[in-house]
């Protein structure tokens, strides 16, 4: 497995990981950006953006570009600390949502898909899979479909019973808002590794 100082996501690129540096500076800097990657998540799942059939919030869209920006090591540890926070009640899931409820819930399985989408593309962009247009997409949907697996799959299992509603009220209504979400995503890569050129 790619390193993180072999990492090829974005991060590297604005803030490398330093072969030489001391293990308090590079402790240091993990710390910074897991702190600063729990922060962006928990304010993009309070953004709400009206839309047909249902309102989507930014919440898919901060997951899926934590992963490709930051690789897996780091995407990994700040998506455990935002589902640990969230887990010890503070209100960093949508709609403020926080505690053990939010994750026993209906939700709960998206949450559960929320670590595998970042640990999924963060290891494709330790791989490059950030840098160009058609393999940022490609990482993109198969982060959003490890989302719907885990969700849908719960949802249905626990909750629901019937493939057919938890497809209707679980993973359709969300299809349009995650599309433009992931082509939004692949222009702010575009847009990162591109002002660095």
């Amino acid at each position: 497995m790619t390193s993180i100082n072999g990492s090829q996501a974005l991060v590297q690129r604005y803030w490398p990981a330093r072969q030489q540096a001391g293990m308090g500076s590079g402790a240091l800097r993990a710390l910074a950006l897991i702190a600063f990657g729990s922060l962006f998540l928990a304010v993009m799942a309070q953004i709400k953006v009206p839309m047909w059939p249902v309102p989507i919030t930014l919440q898919t869209f901060a997951i899926l570009l934590l992963g490709l920006t930051y690789g897996f090591r780091l995407g990994t540890a700040t998506i455990l600390a935002h589902v640990a926070q969230g887990a010890l009640g503070l209100p960093v899931f949508a709609g403020g949502a926080g505690g053990i409820a939010v994750l026993m819930g209906p939700t709960g399985g998206y949450i559960a898909g929320f670590v595998l989408a970042v640990m999924l593309t963060g290891w494709l962009a330790d791989r490059g899979w950030s840098r160009r247009i058609l393999p940022a997409i490609a990482a993109l949907v198969i982060g959003n479909l490890a989302i719907y697996a885990l969700g849908a799959g719960y949802l249905n299992t626990v909750f629901l019973g019937d493939w057919q509603k938890t497809l209707a009220v679980g993973v359709l209504p969300f299809l349009l808002g995650d599309a433009l979400k992931i082509g939004l995503a692949v222009s702010v890569l575009q847009l990162g590794w591109r002002r660095r050129n």
